[in-house]
């Protein structure tokens, strides 16, 4: 049986903080959803069309990832694609209590879902897509947060 786990997130831009938590769940998993999340309470800075794109650029030939966006519940998706595993990247202790809450709610939404959290290497602790855009609107060297595809892309969408 195929073990699967669902990394969901609005990856705007994806980061190598998130890139470790893929790698990190490769490792337990055998195929890993990189779901991107098409959140309608927020206005996202890359489309989601873009998004997956550019996770698909960063793992181009990867069997182990299958990238797709999605709108909607978690817990939705979660029975629609049969998978019961949900993967997040935990960064401080802040971050705990509003994935805990999303642990609990997804489970009661779909009780075949299970949260696995993974505590982010200590190197990306501080790291947030939010942070990534600020640095790169003002022109900021961003390469140390994430892979040159998406430096490219924040370079090209800044200069427009």
């Amino acid at each position: 049986m195929i073990k699967q786990a669902l990394y969901p997130g609005s990856f705007d831009p994806i980061t190598n903080g998130h890139i470790d938590i893929i790698k990190r769940a490769q490792k337990i998993v055998d195929v890993v959803h990189v779901a991107v999340f098409d959140n309608p309470f927020k206005k996202p800075f890359f489309t989601s069309e873009e998004r997956v794109e550019l996770i698909k650029k960063i793992f181009p030939s990867d069997q182990g990832i299958i990238v797709t966006a999605f709108k909607g519940l978690l817990a939705d998706y979660c029975k629609s694609s049969e998978i019961s595993t949900i993967i997040r990247g935990l960064r401080a202790v802040s971050d705990f209590d509003y994935e805990f809450q999303l642990a609990h709610t997804n489970q009661k939404l779909n009780d075949n879902v299970d949260t696995i959290f993974l505590m982010t290497d200590l190197k990306y602790s501080y790291l947030s897509s939010s942070v990534v855009r600020q640095l790169a609107h003002f022109k900021s060297d961003v390469s140390a947060f994430v892979p040159k595809e998406v430096q490219y892309a924040l370079e090209e969408k800044f200069n427009e």
